[in-house]
């Protein structure tokens, strides 16, 4: 069985940053590709960042220059780190891994989200 869990989350004011961190804990053979999602109060769903097993990444327009993803194939880990963090990225974060089990089968995951809240 595999599980995700994230960590990380809290208060920040205006301008500080966060890293946000992700595990992939069970029978996991491989994590091909990292996705962080979030979702702010009154805002659409939204890709915020991911990453793939050979490291190519991509970043919403909103969060290029700031955030930055990065994963650790042998420890089976994601992490966000998030700078210059403004009251628009308030929202809850989930991680999303593509795994390869060690059954060899494949199937995706879903962190249980952790609350990221950028307030003076």
């Amino acid at each position: 069985q595999v599980q995700l869990e994230e960590s990380g989350g809290g208060l920040v004011q205006p301008g500080g940053s966060l890293r946000l961190s992700c595990a992939a804990v069970g029978s996991v053979l491989s994590v091909n590709e990292w996705a962080w999602h979030r979702q702010a109060p009154g805002k659409e769903r939204e890709l915020v960042a991911r990453v793939t097993l050979g490291g190519n990444t991509d970043y919403a327009d909103s969060v290029k220059g700031r955030f930055t993803v990065s994963k650790n194939n042998d420890l089976k880990l994601s992490f966000l780190q998030m700078n210059t963090l403004n009251p628009d990225d308030t929202a809850v974060y989930y991680c999303n891994a593509e795994v390869i089990d060690r059954n060899l089968h494949f199937e995706k995951y879903w962190g249980q989200g952790t609350l990221v809240t950028v307030s003076s």
